[in-house]
């Protein structure tokens, strides 16, 4: 497998594909170029020139750092490139004082192996918050 850590080559319909069939929702490929280039980390993961896995870190250099965007292709979940993606954004993320990972509802198990607590203060605003609501992603006082 092939890591990359720039998205100068990205094929952005490819990357939006995958983010479809992981299945992490619909995400445009002009959004995905935009939000890529704002991050600080970023991985993109090729087997025999496919796409098969990515994932994004924002981060101020120094205090905290945002894991979000990880996506794994169907035929590759389960085999560990899941794990390596986040272990790798760790590491590139590794000098902030923390690190906070977003994540879809019924994952925790996963993220909990890899070293990551549950938090009790985070709040959101998302566009669509009924969406949000809807997803599990937050909860209604």
């Amino acid at each position: 497998m092939q890591w990359i850590y720039e998205d100068a080559a990205i094929d952005w319909h490819e990357l939006s594909n995958l983010y479809r069939i992981a299945p992490l929702g619909e995400k445009e490929p002009e959004d995905l170029q935009v939000v890529f280039a704002n991050s600080r980390y970023k991985c993109f993961v090729f087997d025999g020139g496919r796409l098969v896995g990515a994932g994004r870190a924002l981060a101020d250099g120094r205090d905290c750092a945002c894991l979000c965007d990880v996506a794994v292709h169907p035929d590759r979940q389960g085999t560990g490139l899941g794990r390596a993606i986040i272990t790798k954004l760790k590491e590139l993320a590794a000098g902030h004082r923390k690190i906070i990972l977003c994540a879809n509802p019924g994952k925790e198990g996963f993220y909990a192996r890899l070293g990551f607590l549950r938090m009790r203060t985070a709040m959101a605003i998302f566009a669509d918050q009924a969406r949000a609501v809807r997803k599990g992603l937050v909860e209604e006082e």
